[in-house]
């Protein structure tokens, strides 16, 4: 055989590994599947400067200057009054569960002490979870205090406009007053971990199966698909749990994560979770043939898991189409629930809409993955 490099042999040898490639149609849609949804995610759905935060609005003053101040607040593009007339009581219930960024308290008489001299102070207060989804609008706040009056102090009320507002605005930061990020992303990495490597190591149990060729004295024996899925899933429930340990034990002595609601309760839903995300993976090793799409599909998964649950970007951020596929992800619930416990305090009543949705993924999962489940190596 000639030792000169020969273009013809080089050819050859191209046209075979592209017909293979292209024979994977899996891997090949991966490969170009991936950047596509790349270019979508970071150039469509991601944003960092999020706008139209819900907000309510709990006035007992009716008067022009506490109008104006409600919509010098609007005015931004920060703020988008979702509720108003709500007690205390009820807006701090909305601010617990996270239906609304701020809470926004007008104190009676607010118009006459200010028109007094008197400075009034307004109180707002911010859900303070994710410092990075309201640090902007808190900046704004600054600007709404200097000029929302500014048409109404005029004439008799001239001297009012001094340097200084002539009322306090007063910003509490609820759940994370100093605003640690560590707060935040501590617990959300409890969610991407275990959706990371429950996925992963499940979505390689039925494929290790057929790549070692033991798949033939599984199916020779009377197990039926529902006893195999449970069997091969409750391993990796122990391992999400152990997992689970160091992840906790981290957040607590490393990092000074707060406990403030109930342990067993946040046990329990993380057992929820880690189920929900085990079933995605033995959904996977159902359809790929061999470790590697296992992996490819792990990815596929995680990606969109990972940017669009409100992790590394805030949520309310993104365009509606971006948090509709959010929220159908059992991380995006995860996430508000492992916070809403942690920091909140959360109990399981305000916990229901976020687990409703992980318990019919689940359900939703757990069916295709029996579903595609072969009895036979066809």
């Amino acid at each position: 055989m000639s030792s000169r490099f020969s273009w013809a042999r080089m050819a050859a040898i191209f046209v075979k590994e592209f017909q293979q490639m292209l024979r994977d149609r899996l891997t090949f849609a991966m490969a170009v599947g991936v950047p596509i949804m790349q270019l979508i995610l970071f150039g469509y759905a991601i944003n960092t400067d999020p706008k139209g935060l819900p907000t309510a609005i709990v006035s007992s003053d009716s008067g022009q200057m506490a109008r104006s101040f409600v919509v010098a607040l609007q005015n931004t593009g920060y703020f988008r009054i979702d509720y108003s007339g709500q007690s205390e009581r009820d807006a701090d219930t909305l601010l617990e569960t996270g239906k609304v960024q701020f809470v926004v308290v007008i104190p009676p008489q607010f118009s006459q002490q200010l028109i007094r001299g008197e400075k009034p102070a307004l109180l707002i207060s911010v859900d303070a979870t994710d410092p990075s989804a309201s640090g902007n609008a808190i900046a704004a706040l600054t600007i709404v205090a200097n000029q929302a009056l500014q048409h109404d102090l005029n004439g008799p009320l001239q001297h009012l406009q001094t340097a200084a507002p002539a009322y306090e605005v007063r910003v509490h930061r609820r759940y994370n007053p100093e605003g640690l990020s560590r707060y935040n992303i501590v617990p959300g990495l409890i969610g991407t971990i275990l959706t990371m490597t429950m996925v992963m190591l499940t979505s390689l149990a039925m494929t290790r199966e057929r790549e070692r060729g033991t798949m033939e004295n599984l199916l020779a024996t009377p197990v039926r698909p529902a006893e195999v899925m449970v069997g091969k899933i409750l391993p990796y429930v122990v391992i999400g749990y152990i997992q689970l340990a160091v992840i906790i034990s981290a957040a607590f002595l490393l990092f000074q994560v707060p406990m403030v609601g109930s342990f067993t309760l946040l046990m329990s839903m993380i057992g929820i979770f880690i189920l929900a995300n085990l079933a995605v993976g033995f959904t996977f090793s159902t359809i790929a043939k061999n470790q590697l799409q296992a992996m490819q599909m792990t990815f596929f998964f995680f990606l969109p898991s990972m940017l669009l649950s409100g992790f590394m970007f805030p949520f309310r951020a993104m365009p509606e189409w971006a948090q509709t596929i959010g929220e159908g992800l059992p991380l995006t619930h995860f996430l508000r629930i492992v916070r809403g416990i942690l920091l909140k305090g959360n109990t399981a009543d305000q916990l229901l809409p976020e687990l409703w949705p992980m318990l019919v993924f689940l359900l939703a999962a757990g069916v295709l993955a029996l579903k595609r489940y072969r009895q036979t190596l066809d």
